[in-house]
């Protein structure tokens, strides 16, 4: 039988460890024969979990006989992993073990060099202090998970069900998967990546050149506008618009604008029953095919789709 060892470090996050449990642990196949047999194991006898204190009955030694190795995220990602915790991971890779991490449990996995050269992901919240940290990892903050064959690594929260249930439909096949997403009350395939959920702030601290610029846009988004009128309430060359923009935002002065837009467009979807079209033309995009493209572009999935996770009144 596969055996799943889930590895419970020091302030792991619940929900990250019990999802491989109930996922992988609920698997059935043809005949009822569970697909898998699941344990938990820590470098201590007794770990925490938020307000939980957990015992375990397994030690890092049973890492050696798992087929796949899940690591949960932990409350402060930034804590250091363990040196026996990133040896026996580092053997275990080096094993052919199948090693995957759920939402910032890669933090551990990169801690541990299982990640160098590989493209990742995390959550998307945490891709800043991911990236500064490890920069030798090809970051992908979009994406629900990333499986590049031994290492899979899933997005926040819920992304680690997807994870579970994409590595059953790996081992067992699609009809098993399907049964499993099924007991999960989870969708076997969702509709875009990891972006859809990404809140975008609104303009932050900046230098008082831009901050008016920003301020402007918030409140009139909603307007025809194009770069040469951005330049105008600048007071700058759209050349020095385009430069400062980028400075101090990351941005062109165009993405920010569609990004507000975007925003806007989100929270119309998410309270509103208005048309499609409608929207696009409420928060300033006189084409609604590009509204279409731009959307999907920010938020990985088409409006429509967008609407149906997040309307506020569904049931």
């Amino acid at each position: 039988m596969h055996t799943v060892v889930v590895l419970a470090l020091p302030d792991t996050i619940a929900f990250d460890l019990t999802t491989p449990i109930e996922v992988f642990g609920r698997v059935r196949l043809p005949g009822g024969r569970p697909g898998y047999r699941v344990q938990v194991c820590a470098d201590e006898p007794t770990v925490t979990a938020g307000p939980i204190r957990l015992a375990t009955d397994h030690g890092l030694d049973a890492l050696t006989r798992a087929d796949t190795i899940v690591v949960p995220g932990r409350n402060d990602p930034s804590a250091a992993t363990p040196a026996a915790v990133a040896d026996a991971l580092r053997e275990a890779a080096a094993a052919g073990t199948r090693i995957a991490s759920i939402c910032v449990g890669a933090f551990t996995l990169a801690a541990a060099g299982l990640l160098d050269g590989r493209r990742a992901t995390t959550h998307w919240a945490a891709t800043d202090r991911f990236r500064a940290a490890f920069p030798g990892v090809d970051l992908d903050p979009d994406v629900l998970y990333v499986d590049s064959g031994q290492i899979v690594t899933s997005a926040g929260a819920t992304a680690g069900i997807d994870m579970c249930l994409h590595l059953v439909g790996r081992d067992y096949g699609a009809a098993v998967a399907a049964d499993a997403s099924r007991l999960t009350v989870a969708p076997l395939h969702r509709d875009g990546g990891q972006a859809q959920f990404i809140v975008r702030a609104g303009p932050g601290p900046t230098a008082p050149a831009l901050a008016h610029v920003l301020e402007w846009i918030e409140e009139n988004s909603h307007r025809d506008i194009d770069l040469g009128d951005l330049a105008d309430r600048a007071a700058m060359s759209i050349r020095t618009l385009n430069r400062r923009f980028h400075e101090e935002t990351g941005h062109t002065p165009m993405q920010w604008l569609n990004g507000v837009r975007i925003r806007r467009a989100r929270e119309l979807l998410e309270t509103t029953d208005h048309g499609i079209d409608r929207v696009a033309r409420q928060v300033g995009f006189t084409s609604p095919t590009n509204f279409r493209t731009q959307f999907k572009r920010v938020s990985g999935v088409a409006p429509r789709a967008y609407r149906g996770t997040f309307r506020t009144d569904r049931h």
